[in-house]
């Protein structure tokens, strides 16, 4: 919509002519880009249809199994006024659908790694904040599905971040990366173990992994092995708080999550490898042991 402004503020009969070049470089756009529209304009609609499937593209890599009805209600939640069903006519034309209208293989296949394996199956860490393990994991309640994205730290097995919401995007597992790097202080050069999943592949989570200069690792295909040690919490996890009951609210489960976490895992649970202390306990030796060294 900027290009007819150009046009018009370089006409020859403008009360006030501004040059092309001027125009553009003030606009933030290239005269090439311009003299390309000019060749061949684009209406209003066609403009602004562009803009949208760009959006809808972003918001599809962050949840790729939400369909055009999730779309929507995503822009609606951006504070676009559309309706469902242009929603699904752009999505349409863009070939934008979601993963799981296609049938499902009996063994999914797993997306193409972006980053090596830096852990290679070494759970291991000599150091707070060398190594951090970081896994998705999911629960039911009466209003749908509860997902949590955690982040471990390998030495002292202790979560260092987390987040929580009702949707599995990639936006879950930024919020999380961000609240393990706020809690720690902002270390830099971690590695930060994961599998391949999406949200882990996205765009999103690998430009928060550089933004704060964390060093991303994936697992292979097919090795189990790969994140046991992120398993080892969600099955303490699942035993001690989500099969304990049939939760009713999405709410009621999160704070019974995050109570679980902060007050019994994080201070309470003694563990055989801390030599049986909680790892808050054991990063308290740690830290004060680091002290007297300097």
């Amino acid at each position: 919509m900027i290009y007819p402004l150009v046009r018009e503020m370089a006409a020859a009969g403008a009360q006030v002519r501004v040059p092309v070049a001027v125009a553009c470089r003030v606009l933030g756009f290239s005269e090439q880009a311009y003299y390309q529209w000019l060749r061949s304009p684009k209406s209003a609609r066609e403009i602004e249809e562009a803009h949208l499937i760009e959006v809808l593209r972003e918001l599809h890599e962050e949840d790729p199994e939400g369909g055009y009805r999730v779309l929507a209600d995503d822009l609606h939640d951006l504070g676009y006024q559309i309706s469902e069903r242009r929603v699904w006519r752009l999505c349409k034309s863009a070939g934008i659908q979601s993963v799981i209208v296609k049938r499902k293989r009996r063994y999914p296949q797993a997306g193409e790694p972006v980053g090596d394996d830096l852990v290679q199956k070494d759970f291991t860490a000599g150091e707070l904040d060398e190594k951090w393990l970081t896994d998705i994991t999911e629960h039911w309640t009466g209003e749908g599905k509860l997902y949590l994205c955690a982040i471990k730290d390998v030495c002292s097995n202790r979560i260092v971040g987390y987040a929580i919401d009702r949707r599995m995007k990639a936006s879950l597992a930024v919020r999380a990366l961000e609240n393990a790097v706020v809690q720690r202080g902002y270390p830099e050069g971690v590695i930060v173990h994961s599998d391949r999943g999406s949200q882990f592949r996205s765009r999103k989570f690998q430009k928060a992994l550089k933004r704060y200069q964390l060093r991303g690792s994936m697992g292979r295909v097919g090795a189990c092995g790969d994140n046991a040690a992120m398993e080892s919490f969600f099955s303490l996890l699942q035993k001690n708080v989500l099969d304990r009951k049939a939760w009713a609210t999405r709410e009621e489960l999160r704070l019974a999550i995050v109570s679980w976490i902060e007050g019994k895992y994080h201070r309470k649970r003694r563990q055989r490898r801390l030599g049986k202390l909680t790892p808050v306990e054991f990063e308290t030796i740690m830290r004060s042991a680091v002290a007297l060294a300097a």
